[in-house]
């Protein structure tokens, strides 16, 4: 099986600028591409997720990753997508998180030897001269064409500043400027970029009379067509930091059934065979077992192994009687947040414990037997809690957590 079959067979391929010669560079590992990231924050999340196993394995079949850091399209923000325009962030801030990003990307992509490189943008359109931009790049694109692009309609009835409708132009001078100096024939991304691709390969054409290439992948969205990677507390974070290994293994074992399969596929390196095979034989509790893989493998790319057998033999601990677990999310009190007995008023708990965001939202769970302290549930919303023993909180059906005092 050849890695564009794979491909295919995982569900990755989404629109391809020309098949046969994609199909054929990279399945000879002859590829040099570039997938860009635009460091809005100081973590990858689960949206980079495809676009990084995607890397990794065209890197597994030979071919040379780029890795195109938005330092310099950052400052603008790119408009797909999006209803509203971005915060401007700056470039102190920017640099940070371009530094984050690198460190976090090594446990996906092989650098040494020169197999991948690391590139930012702001290295060059930083230092670009505006009337030389508009001559010698604003001069290949068409405003009407542009404006046909869904990335901009939907920005056009809110209102689209002149700032980001230069995003395009921008992207798509990345593209021709990684083509001339690192010879990068193909870039990859996800589906809603797809504009922003043809704008690169169109002005490589136009500048160059050369052939440059772009496929997108498919976006990874759940059963019910959103976005995946998103919780009640936000994104979902590659940082441990700012989302614990147990909790990154706890958002992919609660995934709903319809969508395990569809994951295992795209974000996994669990043999295809081995997933179409399970694939036939998916009812009952063999879903649970799915979701254990998926949960497993995945905290193993991005934690390693030893973080996931923890979240794993944690999970499993919890579950199988709400026992005691030192990996168990936890959060620690002070003496100040309870009363002279060590007690502290259960709705004040849980927003400390930040399993509720207010206190509303915990009186509702409360009331609606939504929570269960020790194994027991607690349906008291003016109820106390002793604390001078550890306790568990169950959350719903699926969120654990311990509380302590310090």
């Amino acid at each position: 099986m050849t890695l564009f079959e794979e491909l295919q067979r995982r569900g990755l391929l989404a629109q391809l600028t020309d098949e046969e010669e994609i199909k054929e560079l990279i399945n000879a590992g002859k590829a040099t591409f570039y997938i860009g990231f635009d460091p809005t924050a100081d973590s990858l999340h689960v949206g980079h997720f495809m676009a990084l196993c995607l890397m990794k394995r065209l890197q597994m079949a030979g071919n040379k990753p780029i890795v195109l850091i938005g330092g310099g399209t950052a400052m603008i923000g790119d408009p797909s997508g999006k209803t509203d325009m971005r915060k401007m962030m700056t470039k102190e801030t920017i640099n940070h998180n371009v530094e984050c990003f690198k460190k976090q990307m090594s446990h996906f992509i092989d650098f040494s030897e020169d197999k991948a490189i690391i590139v930012n943008n702001g290295d060059w359109l930083l230092d670009l001269n505006y009337v030389d931009v508009l001559r010698d790049v604003g001069a290949c694109f068409s405003v009407n064409k542009m404006l046909t692009f869904e990335c901009y309609k939907q920005r056009m009835e809110r209102g689209l500043t002149f700032l980001e409708f230069n995003y395009m132009i921008m992207q798509s001078y990345d593209f021709y400027k990684l083509f001339t100096d690192y010879g990068c024939n193909m870039q990859f991304g996800g589906d809603d970029q797809w504009a922003n691709m043809l704008g690169g390969t169109e002005l490589i054409r136009k500048k160059l009379g050369k052939d440059a290439y772009a496929m997108t992948i498919t976006l990874l969205l759940n059963s019910e067509g959103k976005k995946m990677g998103k919780t009640e507390k936000g994104a979902v974070w590659l940082d441990p930091e700012k989302t614990s290994p147990y909790d990154f293994y706890q958002y992919w074992r609660n995934v709903a059934d319809a969508d395990v399969i569809k994951c295992l596929k795209m974000l996994t390196f669990v043999p295809i065979e081995e997933i179409e095979e399970m694939e036939k034989h998916m009812e009952g509790a063999e879903y649970n077992k799915a979701k254990e893989l998926l949960a497993y493998e995945l905290t193993k790319l991005v934690h390693g192994k030893e973080e996931a057998d923890k979240a794993d033999a944690a999970a499993k601990a919890i579950f199988a009687g709400g026992g005691d677990s030192a990996d168990m999310p936890t959060t620690t009190l002070t003496a100040d947040d309870v009363d002279a007995d060590n007690k502290i008023g259960i709705l004040t708990m849980l927003v400390k414990a930040g399993l509720c965001s207010s206190n509303g939202e915990a009186r509702r769970l409360v009331t609606q037997n939504g929570i269960a302290v020790n194994g027991e549930k607690f349906t008291d919303p003016k109820g106390m809690i002793d604390l001078s023993e550890p306790v568990t909180v169950k959350k719903g059906k699926k969120v654990f957590h311990k509380v302590m005092l310090g």
